[in-house]
């Protein structure tokens, strides 16, 4: 047998869930990792640092056609894409472009929450690309991580982020006692490079996270912790299930008439995701089982997971919590 580390392709390694990933391929010693990153972004410091750290940097664009990406991939044993939410769809001619070099496992964008089709247009999405992986045969692992802790949280008054942002983390929906799977988006990498090296994981979906808890427990930690109590708790803002819809509706009558909208695109798939983690209650432990997803925590009972109170302290002691927003 080659004693030969397996190559990973990496696309969308800029991102927050690229980098988690890229950072702990390479710091796993496991992998020989290749970042695949636009001409436009080789300047970025993080490309520099991903170099410094031993990856290889190719220049690459999932539009490229199969052709290019043929030689974009050339040795890849994996590819794992982390491609922007607008990108989704683009990611067909990557996946052909895998097959044809034969790459041996694809991981597709998810990185998400689990559910069912017909709730949310980003969801099908990625659902379709599932499909899409299947009907061509090439092997493949899905792995969805639940909410990030950095968006779980009410921002406090005192952060410099717009007031609509804050405002939308103020709601909370009815009793606030839907539970929901959260993970670090910092965390997401270590988790991402087990099960790449993990074969029982090939043509399966994993769920990834950490803890377990209800948007009333995190906006009681967020009066606790924030310093900022009563305060906090008087801009509490009650949701219901058509304030979500009828956001959601209202973006999607912007986005016909501009499809580029990033702001609507924004707009439309949070109050989407709100539907079905609060709502339909979806995004939770017993749901993803209930999906076929294997349970990352009981796949590696040895990786510590980070408790979601222990991440909401660090949270609130930043000068701006806002500020982990601004790196999601």
């Amino acid at each position: 047998m080659s004693s030969r580390k397996p190559l990973v392709a990496v696309v969308g390694a800029t991102g927050t869930t690229g980098a988690s990933i890229t950072k702990a391929l390479l710091a796993s010693g496991d992998f020989r990792v290749a970042v695949i990153v636009r001409p436009s972004s080789l300047s970025k410091s993080i490309v520099s640092e991903f170099r410094a750290s031993g990856a290889e940097i190719r220049t690459g664009d999932v539009q490229d056609g199969i052709e290019s990406l043929k030689k974009t991939l050339e040795g890849a044993d994996i590819l794992v894409s982390a491609v922007v939410a607008w990108s989704i769809n683009e990611q067909r001619d990557l996946i052909r472009a895998a097959k044809e070099v034969q790459v041996q496992r694809v991981v597709p964008c998810d990185f998400g929450t689990p559910g069912a089709k017909g709730v949310r247009a980003l969801h099908d999405e990625k659902l379709a690309i599932h499909d899409f992986i299947k009907e061509l045969g090439v092997p493949y692992t899905f792995i969805d991580v639940g909410w990030w802790m950095q968006l779980y949280l009410p921002l406090p008054l005192r952060s410099r982020l717009p007031l609509p942002l804050k405002e939308m983390t103020w709601k909370i929906y009815g009793d606030g006692e839907a539970r929901n799977l959260l993970t670090s988006n910092q965390n997401i990498g270590k988790y991402v490079a087990r099960i790449l090296a993990d074969m029982r994981t090939l043509n399966h979906s994993v769920i990834v996270w950490e803890d377990e808890v209800s948007q009333a427990e995190a906006h009681a930690l967020g009066e606790r912790l924030s310093g900022e109590g009563d305060a906090l708790k008087k801009k509490r803002i009650v949701a219901t299930k058509e304030d979500y819809l009828s956001a959601a509706a209202a973006a999607k009558e912007v986005l016909a008439k501009d499809p580029s909208d990033s702001g609507a695109h924004m707009i439309e798939s949070w109050n989407e995701y709100q539907v079905s983690m609060y709502v339909l209650r979806e995004n939770t432990l017993e749901n993803a089982k209930r999906l076929g997803y294997l349970d990352v925590r009981e796949l590696y009972p040895n990786i510590t997971p980070l408790p979601f109170e222990e991440y909401a302290k660090q949270f609130y002691a930043g000068e701006d919590p806002g500020d982990a927003w601004s790196r999601a």
